[in-house]
């Protein structure tokens, strides 16, 4: 749950005052690897920074007054993104500007209390003082986590809860079983095997996209910062890059909410939901040189307008709150737009042609309806000429192992438990030769 905070000046000092020392501490792990690696061939790890946490803040005292857990949630943050790296799923780590670090987390229940009932109420965080926050939470439970962030030019309160299992439980789970294929024209076409709906696309980016061009337009021709050349930038340059930030977070506001209410109306009749199975970053990759890499770049950017990645991830952790059951089918293997979904019969098609002729059978049908239907009688175990295999669709791909598994919290844990053992039993082996 996301609340908006409202400090006032003295507390927003040390709101920024705080953010600040965290961004000095993740630059100085980063620098702390890198060098320690370059000169001395040595490869630090996260529980080697931890433990120097305390010789640490008695060289830079004001470290003292910020909760221990909190520094080492920085830590981790260090740790998480260099097992990115090494894993292969991000880039090298920055050293981060205050302008690129959001904020920091409290991981335990320890330097922070929230005061409310999920709707409004105040935020109490340590060393700062009490915040109003304002915003409401569709469930409410015991906070757990805190996460303070610094987003256009406002400040938030992210809050995990713990919420009892039930609570998602609705009185009567549905019983529709539906099959989804996302699609640039027709944003979701769905079907049940009976009944079909298309879902236009809102085109919420491509409305806005005049008054975004027209507002970055004035913002070039004012005097923008450059460091190297030691230029500030003008006040008129920072009124046009807040129009600017306005609009576009006005565009990723329309689309958050119509993705949620989307996914709400599908949830409230639908336990059983199939849909193909994605790779939004390999998707929208840019064109490599040639006569169609501004089509390229058209299908691109229709495809970030409608959100596939947000909108299927939105609605299979609804279906999974729910206790419904969410299939990813293998479009590799299954081909939905290139299967019948009557015979099973499999015909390339090209992205031009936009009805399904089978030419085996004679079914006619939307060539988005028919995909959405293939996916739907595979998950089923319907579909013709196709064998169903439910769990090469719901096991989880490598990169998705590794980004659950890298930098978890999990691992303090587990290595403090398996220190306290070792040395329970370094105890008792000398008492017994005493």
């Amino acid at each position: 749950m996301t609340f908006r905070l409202y400090p006032n000046r003295q507390t927003e000092q040390s709101l920024r005052y705080h953010r600040k020392l965290h961004k000095d501490l993740y630059n100085a792990a980063v620098y702390n690897r890198f060098t320690q690696y370059q000169k001395f061939n040595h490869s630090i790890s996260y529980f080697e920074q931890q433990n120097s946490l305390p010789a640490f803040k008695e060289v830079w005292i004001e470290y003292k007054e910020i909760s221990s857990q909190a520094l080492q949630a920085t830590l981790k943050r260090v740790d998480f993104a260099f097992e990115r790296w090494f894993k292969g799923l991000g880039k090298r780590p920055k050293f981060k500007s205050i302008r690129h670090y959001s904020g920091w987390t409290y991981p335990a229940k320890t330097g922070y209390s929230v005061d409310s009932n999920g709707e409004n109420g105040y935020l109490v965080l340590s060393k700062i003082g009490r915040i109003q926050m304002r915003g409401k939470a569709k469930y409410w439970g015991t906070p757990t986590t805190c996460t303070i962030v610094y987003r256009n030019s406002q400040w938030y309160a992210s809050i995990t809860v713990e919420v009892l299992a039930q609570v998602f439980q609705p009185k009567v789970l549905p019983t529709g079983a539906i099959g989804i294929d996302l699609g640039c024209k027709s944003a979701l076409s769905i079907t049940d095997g009976e009944n079909h709906q298309q879902i236009e696309t809102p085109k919420f980016l491509r409305n806005a996209e005049h008054k975004i061009k027209q507002a970055s337009k004035k913002k070039r021709r004012k005097i923008a910062p450059n460091r190297k050349k030691k230029i500030k930038a003008s006040r008129r340059w920072k009124r046009a890059d807040a129009k600017v930030s306005k609009l576009t977070r006005k565009v990723a506001n329309q689309r958050l909410n119509w993705v949620h209410q989307v996914a709400t109306e599908i949830v409230s009749s639908n336990s059983f939901v199939a849909t193909e199975k994605l790779e939004v970053t390999k998707m929208t990759r840019k064109a490599k040189k040639g006569k169609r890499k501004k089509q390229k770049a058209g299908l691109n950017k229709s495809i970030l307008d409608v959100g596939f990645g947000m909108l299927k991830s939105t609605i299979k952790y609804k279906v999974e709150q729910i206790g419904g059951v969410f299939i990813e089918v293998p479009t590799k293997r299954v081909k939905p737009s290139q299967t019948c979904p009557k015979c099973g019969y499999q015909h390339k098609k090209t992205l031009d042609i936009r009805v399904h002729e089978c030419s085996i059978c004679g079914y006619v049908q939307d060539r988005d309806i028919a995909a959405a239907e293939v996916m739907l009688y595979w998950a089923t175990g319907n579909l013709m000429g196709l064998g169903t295999s439910l769990i090469d669709a719901e096991s989880p791909s490598s990169t998705s192992i590794t980004r659950k598994t890298a930098g978890s919290m999990r691992q303090l844990g587990a290595k403090k438990r398996q220190k306290s053992k070792s040395i329970g039993l370094d105890s008792e082996t000398q008492t017994s030769t005493k």
